[in-house]
C-alpha cells in the first residue's frame, strides 16, 4: 500500500515531520503506513519490512548515538546492527554508545521505534551505511510507528546531510 506524494497531499493525510521536509524540498519519494501491532516481537524494522513488503536489506532504522558526547545518527538495514566502533570512525570519534532513548526522543522529536532520520527537531551529524548505494530505492521511518518512506538512497543522504561509512555489522 503506497502512494505516491504530492504537497497538496500532505495537510490532509496529517503529514509527520518527515514528510514535511521531503515535500519542501521537492524529493520524490512514497508513503507507506502500514498497522503497527505493539505485540509483534519482530522488533520495530523487520516487522515494517515485512509489513510493506519490502526485502530486510532496504529497510533501514534510525539509531542514534552518543559519539564523544554529542549526538549521531546512524542508519543502517534492518536485518543488521550498528558497529558502534564503525560509526566514531566514520565521523571522527574515538568512543560511541547507544543513546539514551529519552534524549533520543527529546532531539529528534519523534519516539523510540518512529525516529525518521528526516525533518528532526535539530540537525544532527548522520551517516548511511554504504549498502543503501546497492539500491534504487530504500525505506526508512517516516517519523511515527506503522509508517515508512520509500526514497532514493542519494536523495536520503542530500535531505539528512549524511556521508556513507561501512557502519552495520551483522
Amino acid at each position: 500500500m503506497s502512494k505516491h506524494a504530492k504537497k497538496d497531499d500532505h495537510a490532509a493525510h496529517g503529514a509527520t515531520p518527515a514528510i514535511v521536509a521531503l515535500a519542501k524540498a521537492g524529493v520524490v519519494h512514497t508513503v507507506h503506513p502500514y498497522e503497527h501491532d505493539p505485540s509483534s516481537d519482530l522488533g520495530y524494522g523487520l516487522e515494517a519490512a515485512q509489513a510493506i513488503g519490502v526485502e530486510p536489506a532496504k529497510v533501514f532504522k534510525t539509531l542514534m548515538a552518543s559519539v564523544d558526547g554529542r549526538l549521531v545518527v546512524g542508519i543502517v538495514p534492518v536485518d543488521r546492527t550498528l558497529d558502534l566502533k564503525a560509526l566514531a570512525h566514520a565521523v571522527g570519534g574515538k568512543k560511541a554508545t547507544m543513546a539514551d532513548k529519552a534524549d533520543a526522543e527529546r532531539a529528534t522529536g519523534y519516539v523510540v521505534g518512529g525516529i525518521s532520520p528526516l525533518g528532526q527537531r535539530t540537525p544532527h551529524t548522520t551517516v548511511v551505511d554504504a549498502s543503501a548505494l546497492t539500491h534504487d530505492t530504500v525505506y526508512v521511518s517516516g517519523g511515527r510507528r506503522g509508517l515508512d518512506i520509500g526514497l532514493s538512497p542519494t536523495d536520503l543522504m542530500s535531505a539528512t546531510s549524511a556521508t556513507t561509512a561501512d557502519i552495520a555489522r551483522d
